[in-house]
């Protein structure tokens, strides 16, 4: 090996630490059903510790709490969100538990370490009107004449899927046009750590998907939603086509699949759907998970509040 190999190598006792990264992401994908973006922050996290901590790394079993308690110093120092530093964490915390279970460790460095709390913000969500603008942007918006013909029906199904299902951004890129064979009223969605639920799907969203699979034709056994190429889309193609009817839209800010997955539960919230029901269609595993939409029925709680109380009189908005 030249001098300039042995300058850019790796030292042994990293490639040694990613060896052990890559049992733990097994485990977490075989045995957690951890999906692949999942499995690649960890990486990246667990892997910016290392590179950090530089020649002072020598196992993961030698890192110690003040090691973790110097990143944490050094993460605050650079003010990052508490939200991005938990992250940070949670793919280390997660990586001990493995540790302890799987390879003998009897320490957690990391039990006594506390990270700054979370910020709790208000889930961003579309009114109804706005909703219902950005719905109808696609059959109504100028379209290219490269593009092909179906792009405006594949585009309109897109948001009345989300929109009638609340499902995730992955969750919507995943599904094959099988799923919609027979124009079914409900979809079967492979959620976070693969688990499966049935959502229903409204009216408006199988018309648009009805019209879609007649324009474009996708193949029966292959994606639902194709790019111009006829290529499965991905997460960032999605967005930008979101992006693209946000700059055509009266919708003062920035919108994102996932804030169209708080549209459709706080709009049921609003309409008295009831709580249990909102968390198994989006597919929480804790109640607690969906209460952050609570809040946001402002509207709901009005009207029983007028109905049931004996001496209410009119509330202002």
């Amino acid at each position: 090996m030249s001098a300039q190999d042995r300058e850019t190598s790796p030292p042994p006792q990293h490639a040694a630490a990613v060896a052990v990264l890559l049992r733990f992401l097994d485990y977490m994908r075989a045995e957690k059903g951890a999906s692949d973006h999942t499995l690649e922050a960890y990486m990246r996290q667990c892997r910016m510790f290392v590179e950090w901590m530089g020649p002072r790394f020598e196992s993961w079993e030698a890192c110690t709490t003040d090691s973790y308690r110097a990143w944490l110093y050094e993460a605050m120092q650079q003010e990052l969100k508490p939200a991005s530093i938990r992250q940070r964490f949670a793919a280390l915390r997660s990586l001990y538990a493995y540790l302890m279970l799987r390879e003998g460790y009897t320490a957690n460095p990391l039990a006594d370490l506390t990270l700054p709390r979370a910020r709790t913000g208000l889930p961003v969500h579309l009114s109804l009107k706005q909703m219902e603008e950005l719905l109808s942007l696609p059959l109504r918006t100028p379209v290219d004449k490269k593009s092909p013909a179906w792009l405006p029906f594949r585009d309109a199904a897109i948001l009345e899927l989300f929109y009638s299902c609340g499902i995730r951004l992955s969750e919507l890129v995943s599904l094959n046009a099988d799923a919609f064979a027979g124009g079914a009223d409900c979809v079967r969605v492979v959620g976070k750590g693969r688990k499966v639920r049935l959502v229903p799907v409204g009216e408006y969203a199988r018309e648009a998907i009805e019209k879609y699979l007649e324009y474009a034709v996708p193949d029966p056994q292959g994606p639902l939603f194709i790019s111009r190429l006829r290529r499965r889309m991905t997460g960032r193609s999605v967005q930008l086509m979101l992006d693209k009817y946000l700059r055509c839209s009266g919708i003062p800010f920035h919108i994102s699949p996932h804030k169209l997955r708080h549209t459709f539960a706080t709009h049921l919230l609003d309409a008295g759907a009831d709580l249990r029901s909102v968390q198994e269609l989006l597919g929480h595993s804790s109640l607690s998970t969906t209460q952050i939409y609570t809040h946001v029925t402002k509207t709901r709680m009005k009207q029983v509040y007028l109905e049931a109380h004996p001496r209410a009189t009119d509330i202002e908005d």
